[in-house]
């Protein structure tokens, strides 16, 4: 299962121009993502992979933002030497990564063994992002304990089958993801909203996203975020229920406690964690 922290939104930052990192920290973002993928044109692959990681050798302090590297494709050449380039950085690589076009469970399970292999105890992210991937979503889920999250790739998705990026034409997918997402324990986290004159719209599917069981979306610039924190933030309402019911978890040591006459069974509890945690993030 996941660790409870806050993964309201995320932002990437390419790999190629390591002298952003201190403002994409500064972004307020959960987590940065630096990227050797999207962001990378073709013939800039192996320059950008060189800066990442003599940027992630430099131990760059990101406070208490969760930093992640999307690599390429695993089951792309480019994605085995990023891979490569991880086992070799050791422990001074990225803390975790972010496997881009899963399609299947082997493919996270052969980086999970590279990373077993190495000592390293990196965590993982997976998008999904292809009719393939969606398909296998409940297996991907579950392949093992380094996976943390995944994470809904629409723009890739609606391309892979022929269909619009709208909400209405997402939905089905968007609930695929999160149901693998929530048997596994897992955090779903939603692609970002790329008008970025269009906070109107952001927000609606943001609440919509939030309203379906995502617990975070994507930014494509830093100022989308105080919007995207305000919709998937919990009210002073919910971290208060959030204490009282990880403190009578703590007290009970049980399965399940009796709160204000309703029965609450443990597995909300990992939710209640995650709200706490949240607040600490806003102070």
């Amino acid at each position: 299962m996941t660790a409870a922290r806050s993964r309201r939104s995320f932002i990437f930052m390419p790999g190629l121009k390591p002298g952003m990192f201190p403002k994409a920290v500064s972004s307020g973002a959960d987590i940065v993502c630096i990227d050797l993928e999207d962001a990378i044109h073709p013939r800039d692959k192996t320059s950008a992979r060189e800066r990442t990681f003599e940027l992630l050798a430099s131990r760059p302090d990101a406070g208490a933002t969760e930093v992640a590297l999307r690599i390429n494709s695993p089951a792309s050449g480019e994605g085995l030497k990023d891979l490569d380039a991880v086992i070799d950085a050791g422990r001074c690589g990225p803390p975790s990564l972010m496997l881009p076009k899963v399609a299947n469970r082997e493919q996270v399970a052969l980086v999970a063994e590279h990373l077993d292999a190495a000592g390293l105890d990196t965590t993982l992210h997976v998008i999904i992002e292809s009719a393939e991937g969606l398909e296998n979503a409940g297996a991907i889920a579950r392949s093992g304990p380094r996976l943390q999250s995944l994470f809904f790739g629409a723009v890739d998705y609606s391309s892979d089958i022929g269909a619009s990026n709208a909400w209405e034409a997402m939905l089905f997918a968007r609930s695929r993801v999160v149901q693998a997402a929530a048997l596994a324990g897992l955090d779903a986290i939603d692609v970002p909203w790329l008008d970025l004159d269009d906070e109107a719209g952001m927000r609606a599917e943001a609440e919509a996203s939030r309203a379906i069981g995502f617990v975070g979306k994507g930014a494509i610039h830093p100022r989308q975020i105080p919007v995207i924190h305000e919709v998937f933030s919990p009210s002073p309402g919910d971290i208060e229920e959030a204490r009282r019911i990880v403190e009578a978890f703590d007290e009970a040591a049980t399965g399940l406690v009796v709160i204000d006459g309703k029965l609450i069974e443990r597995p909300v509890l990992r939710a209640m964690e995650r709200i706490l945690e949240q607040a600490r993030r806003m102070g």
